[in-house]
């Protein structure tokens, strides 16, 4: 399969996406909107990963491939594509299917517990991710579930955190690509000015559990393998 990721800072990379793809010898390719690349033909992927990334889905003014982006994802989703968004790309999906995004209540920065709602049942994507586990988590908007997506998982401070919209757009709050490196440079580039909050954590304590990273890797392969078996003859 043909798997494309749409890269919006050069340190919100796929981190462990891209060693199960390699694993599956799957072909990736690119767009960095952060150095202008273009948006690919809807007919060179099969897949569309949209990654994360500090700015907001409302910042067209100041990123303008926002609204190209935007499309994009609208295509896919109409194509029948697979198409996966991890935090700013969940909000982008959700901005698409016509939900709200908007600042969230509580910031969200380190690790966390989400829990699975009981209709996540519901989507073979969803059902293989464990009950609760301890993601990361760096945002400080949220979207409203969009219509006719199911309403995947919660956590204390954020109530929409993931859904799956037609079996195969799956949009996820939180990231379970994350490594060690990715947060590293999150931390260095994004880490001045945060305000302490209830669900803010330091530096050193994101860092501190190697378990951590084994643990939401081994999860977002289930979940990668449950969606690659959607496409299966």
């Amino acid at each position: 399969m043909n798997l494309h990721s749409i890269q919006h800072v050069p340190f919100e990379s796929l981190g462990s996406i891209e060693s199960w793809a390699s694993s599956r010898k799957h072909k990736l390719t690119f767009s960095r909107c952060h150095v202008g690349d273009p948006c690919p033909s809807i007919e060179l992927f099969d897949w569309l990963i949209i990654l994360g990334g500090p700015m907001s889905v409302h910042d067209e003014d100041k990123f303008r491939w926002l609204s190209r982006e935007k499309k994009l994802i609208r295509d896919s989703i109409d194509a029948g594509k697979v198409v996966l968004g991890i935090c700013l790309g969940a909000q982008l999906i959700a901005d698409v299917l016509g939900a709200r995004v908007r600042p969230s209540e509580h910031k969200e920065i380190g690790w966390f517990p989400i829990r699975k709602t009981e209709a996540a049942r519901k989507s073979r994507v969803l059902d293989a991710l464990p009950p609760e586990i301890e993601a990361f988590h760096w945002h400080g908007e949220t979207f409203d579930l969009p219509a006719g997506a199911i309403h995947g998982a919660r956590s204390e401070a954020c109530e929409n955190q993931a859904f799956v919209y037609r079996k195969r757009v799956v949009g996820l709050q939180f990231h379970l690509e994350t490594t060690p490196e990715g947060v590293q440079k999150l931390v260095e580039q994004c880490g001045t000015g945060i305000e302490k909050g209830p669900f803010v954590q330091e530096a050193e304590s994101m860092l501190s559990d190697a378990g951590r990273f084994e643990r939401i890797h081994q999860a977002m392969a289930r979940l990668l393998n449950a969606l690659e078996s959607l496409q299966a003859p």
